[in-house]
């Protein structure tokens, strides 16, 4: 028996498309494949089943201060919309982050769309019929599945919020990524008139797989998420960090038309560039941009201060405002972390690819990024 978002679904005109063979395969077939993907992608919240989940997850999150900034766009914007959340991705502790600073201020739980490698044992199922996420398979282009995502996804919309990450995975760089169209393009062929889509930031004064991520750099194969999660216990003793979300502006999904591709890229591009506007600068980052193999305190400071004298003129989401500050907030934790280290009178770098993740954090915001060796 198909439930009511499984008949809707069939019933979109692209899905209806698919079905009778407009893209080569028709019949009981196409029928079973989309049945299939349906499967995979429903999903169930509930609520008081998820917030119980923050008492089991108290030993990471009592290591990240939840922090927000702009709440007043969600809480205008949820009183009379429906909601789609854009947000870069940063860590695994994103997903345990932005939803409860949501919940923290009383704002009604978005589904969540992720990586289909989460949903393997009892972390699947947690995820599958409490958290209300939803498994998502990137880079794959099967026409059967990006057909039955988008639609299932303009379907849920109707019912529920969304929270989703357009650069797909986690920056192993520390780079912001480009944006992937597919789920903006699904949340515009909802339809909803009163549908808006609010760009949000993640930062942290230190993420917490920024080693396992920072010596591969470049996501090379999809590995096994409690593989992932056992090195993230490792990295997490000691481990403490503010987790700052900055939310921006609503922007109106019916300001773009979804059978426009042009309309479409111009949506990403809005979208990624008020990530990048809103993302916050911290002390680490600055400091990680302005670094070199050996400084002096004093000449640090001084680079520093030319950064952020660049960064205000191109009002960039400061979170600090003087060198000084940067290094007084910065370099302890950088060097607890074993990323640099500080001895007489002078800073140098230890684990260099480290201190190269944080400072490409902000290299979007300056127009001569620093590189540190």
């Amino acid at each position: 028996m198909l439930d009511d978002i499984a008949q809707a679904v069939l019933a979109r005109d692209e899905v209806v498309r698919y079905l009778r063979g407009d893209y080569g395969e028709h019949g009981e077939r196409a029928r079973d494949r989309v049945c299939g993907y349906l499967d995979e992608l429903r999903t169930t919240q509930r609520h008081g089943l998820y917030r119980a989940l923050q008492h089991p997850l108290y030993p990471i999150l009592r290591k990240i201060d939840r922090q927000h900034e702009n709440l007043h766009h969600v809480e205008q914007a949820v009183r009379h919309h429906r909601i789609v959340y854009a947000s870069n991705h940063k860590s695994h502790t994103d997903y345990l982050v932005e939803p409860l600073v949501l919940d923290d201020n009383g704002i009604r739980p978005p589904l969540i769309a992720a990586g289909v490698n989460l949903f393997g044992g009892p972390l699947g199922l947690i995820h599958k019929h409490i958290t209300g996420a939803i498994p998502v398979r990137r880079n794959t282009k099967d026409p059967a599945y990006v057909i039955t995502l988008k639609a299932y996804v303009a379907e849920m919309l109707k019912k529920h919020d969304l929270f989703f990450y357009p650069e797909g995975g986690r920056s192993y760089s520390g780079e912001l990524k480009p944006v992937k169209t597919s789920l903006l393009h699904a949340a515009l062929t909802a339809q909803s008139p009163n549908l808006v889509i609010i760009p949000a930031a993640i930062a942290y004064d230190l993420v917490l797989e920024d080693h396992i991520l920072a010596r591969q750099r470049v996501k090379k194969r999809q590995r096994p998420f409690t593989l992932e999660l056992a090195e993230m216990v490792r990295y997490a003793v000691g481990y403490r960090s503010r987790a700052i979300v900055t939310f921006g502006t609503p922007i109106p999904a019916s300001d773009y038309d979804s059978e426009s591709r042009s309309d479409v890229l111009a949506l990403t591009r809005l979208v990624r560039s008020r990530i990048a506007a809103l993302y916050k600068v911290l002390p680490t980052a600055i400091f990680a941009a302005a670094m070199r193999p050996s400084i002096t305190r004093r000449d640090l400071e001084h680079r520093i201060d030319q950064m952020i004298e660049e960064l205000a003129a191109r009002h960039a989401n400061l979170g600090v405002t003087s060198g000084r500050q940067a290094i007084e907030e910065a370099a302890e934790p950088l060097e607890t972390r074993g990323i640099i280290v500080a001895e007489g009178g002078r800073f140098r770098v230890r684990e260099r690819s480290v201190l190269r993740y944080y400072g490409r954090t902000i290299e979007h915001l300056l127009s001569t990024p620093g590189r540190p060796h």
